[in-house]
């Protein structure tokens, strides 16, 4: 089973504190980005893998989809409920995305936010997803960027007035442990390059990548994000069946 730190009391604490967790996709500062990359929802069969708070599983039905939206963690399932208001167009599900099983071409959009690089077997849940859309079924996901999962620390060093974050084995794939809200967090690191091919190697057409980088507008208004200019903290794809 894939590892649950987010039922980890601490760790589930201090997530509910992130802009994210309070705000929503509004707390999300690439949402837009990531929304221009969806087809039209109404009408279509979404799966949200990976749904935490549910924020996306709640904008995706209010567009007129229909959800159905996995979370390994009972505690973020719950608050998820908590926070549906008329969950008739969605349904919540417990499941270990490691060990996920989906029916066959049984939607049109599959969706995953922050959750893949958690998973320790990507080949398999790819295929998986790969046979449950439908011809020309939409793929959208994001994942912590490589950068970030290849760090040697959370320091830094200032050159010519600009942080600069040393990296630890680029190259070199596999799990990860940090301390990130809470001691002991394993994340699997992957290159850019092996995000796309595991993609491809799926069957799925990737039809954009994106190193996700703030706007001008967004770091006014939040000037810890100008950071994220140099070292992007999301990888964002979009691909089709």
């Amino acid at each position: 089973m894939s590892q649950n730190v987010y039922d980890d009391p601490e760790f589930h604490e201090a997530y509910g504190r992130l802009p994210r967790s309070r705000h929503g996709l509004a707390g999300a500062p690439e949402w837009p980005t990531v929304a221009a990359l969806l087809p039209e929802l109404d009408g279509l069969d979404v799966v949200d893998l990976g749904c935490g708070f549910g924020a996306f599983a709640r904008w995706a039905a209010a567009q007129g989809a229909h959800v159905d939206a996995f979370d390994l963690s009972e505690r973020m399932l719950a608050r998820a409920a908590e926070l549906t208001a008329d969950g008739a167009r969605i349904t919540y599900g417990r499941a270990d995305l490691d060990t996920l099983e989906l029916g066959a071409a049984a939607y049109d959009v599959a969706y995953s936010a922050l959750t893949l690089h958690y998973l320790s077997d990507l080949p398999r849940l790819l295929a998986t997803v790969h046979g449950a859309l439908r011809p020309e079924g939409s793929l959208v996901i994001t994942v912590e960027h490589p950068i970030y999962t290849a760090p040697t620390s959370v320091d830094f060093a200032d050159v010519d007035g600009r942080r600069v974050w040393p990296l630890d084995r680029y190259g070199e794939e596999g799990a990860r442990t940090r301390d990130w809200l809470a001691p002991g967090v394993r994340k699997q690191h992957r290159t850019i390059g092996s995000w796309i091919n595991s993609l491809v190697d799926a069957g799925f057409a990737v039809r954009r990548v994106i190193d996700w980088r703030p706007s001008s507008e967004q770091i006014a208004a939040q000037p810890d994000l100008a950071d994220e200019v140099d070292r992007p903290m999301f990888l964002i794809i979009a691909a089709e069946r």
